[in-house]
């Protein structure tokens, strides 16, 4: 419940206290497990202090334990074993401190850690974190690699070193963190997070030697794995030997199976380019010397038809043609000339025999009335009508007698 307080009516430090340890007495016994980073055993001393430690995060809680309840477990458990403790959260008025009381200490075993990952792994495969679509490629030559791996390790020298053997130039950017223990998830996480949030960084590199299960332990814990699941940057994953496979190598952009293997893979080799652009380079001269040849066989095909060697032949040939049409066209010309000409004199003989003139030139005349009518018949006229005889040479005037 609340306790009502005020500025003028505040609570003693050892009510406050005694409030906190009354709520806490109101707990009952939990089952709580976690890693052991503490273990104190004084000899001759009846109970039994330990540390506990959730290797997720950065948080302990002290345990104590009677001397008995320890010696139950005490040749499998020692620090940095994770156990299982069904312990009662105890309050310690005078100084203000929490801890748990234990009462039973249980060691978790291998197998039992592997059906935990089991079940973690079947958990985050169904969120989707270990797609094969969300894998990043990894770009071709990184120049700044990101390695998280342990200080002065076996790992951090084989991926340096066959890094820089593969290609000298490239650059790394190392964090020193703790890979086993527990303190490595916390450290790894932080790592991973700073070279990600580094704009320069390509691809990030989380590395470790060899080691039993439970040493492998926090590259399968979950924050680590969501950590990188939230990468933007790619991640390999080069985790132990070839047997290995902690979580981590699913949730990766690509997994090694060693160190060394991790630096092959991120790196290309610097002599393997050489040769691969000499290949290209000589096969592209390949082609296009195929590609020249061919044109200029095909060039000299073409210069060797005769119409390039001798173009006048067609005009030449052509104009023979064009000459003897003309001819031709003359002669077809001339022809129907002189056939109309002498069409021409024929109709114009006929015309000029037929015509009146030829006839008044044979003697004849042509007798016309005053209104120029030609008198036809001789009773058109009258006796004493004056009339006009028309000749070939010219006109005169007669007169009708009766």
């Amino acid at each position: 419940m609340a306790v009502n307080t005020t500025p003028e009516a505040p609570l003693p430090v050892g009510e406050v206290s005694r409030l906190i340890g009354g709520w806490i007495d109101r707990l009952g016994a939990v089952w709580v497990e976690g890693q052991i980073t503490q273990l104190s055993r004084r000899p001759g001393a009846g109970v039994v202090f330990l540390t506990l430690r959730d290797p997720s995060y950065d948080i302990s809680v002290s345990v104590t334990c009677y001397r008995q309840v320890f010696d139950a477990v005490a040749d499998v458990v020692s620090e940095g074993a994770r156990v299982v403790v069904l312990a009662k959260p105890e309050w310690y008025a005078p100084r203000g401190q929490l801890s748990l009381r234990a009462a039973e200490i249980r060691p978790v075993g291998v197998g039992e850690l592997l059906a935990r990952l089991e079940q973690l792994k079947k958990a985050l495969a169904r969120e989707g974190l270990f797609a094969p679509e969300r894998k990043k490629p990894l770009p071709f030559l990184p120049q700044l690699i990101g390695l998280v791996c342990g200080r002065a390790s076996a790992a951090e020298r084989d991926v340096l070193e066959n890094a820089r053997h593969r290609w000298p130039a490239v650059r790394f950017e190392v964090r020193n963190v703790a890979v086993q223990g527990v303190h490595a998830v916390p450290q790894v996480v932080q790592a991973v997070k700073e070279l990600d949030a580094l704009d320069d960084v390509d691809v990030i590199i989380v590395a470790r030697g060899g080691g039993s299960v439970e040493d492998l332990l926090p590259f399968s814990d979950e924050q680590l794995i969501r950590t990188v699941a939230q990468c933007r940057t790619p991640v390999v994953s080069a985790i132990g030997h070839e047997p290995d496979n902690p979580l981590l190598d699913h949730v990766a952009d690509l997994r090694a199976s060693t160190p060394t293997d991790a630096a092959k893979k991120v790196v290309p080799d610097v002599g393997e380019e050489y040769e691969r652009v000499r290949l290209l380079r000589d096969r592209a001269r390949r082609c296009v010397a195929a590609v020249v040849d061919r044109e200029e066989r095909g060039l000299a095909h073409a210069l060797a038809r005769p119409s390039i060697q001798d173009p006048h032949r067609m005009i030449d040939a052509r104009a023979d043609q064009v000459a003897d049409l003309l001819d031709r066209a003359r002669r077809c010309l001339r022809h129907q000339l002189d056939r109309a000409d002498s069409e021409l004199s024929h109709t114009h003989a006929r015309v000029v025999a037929l015509s009146p003139a030829a006839t008044l030139k044979r003697g004849y005349a042509v007798l016309q009335r005053a209104d120029g009518h030609a008198v036809r018949d001789p009773g058109e006229v009258t006796g004493g009508e004056a009339l006009r005889a028309r000749v070939s040479e010219g006109e005169f005037s007669v007169r009708v007698d009766t």
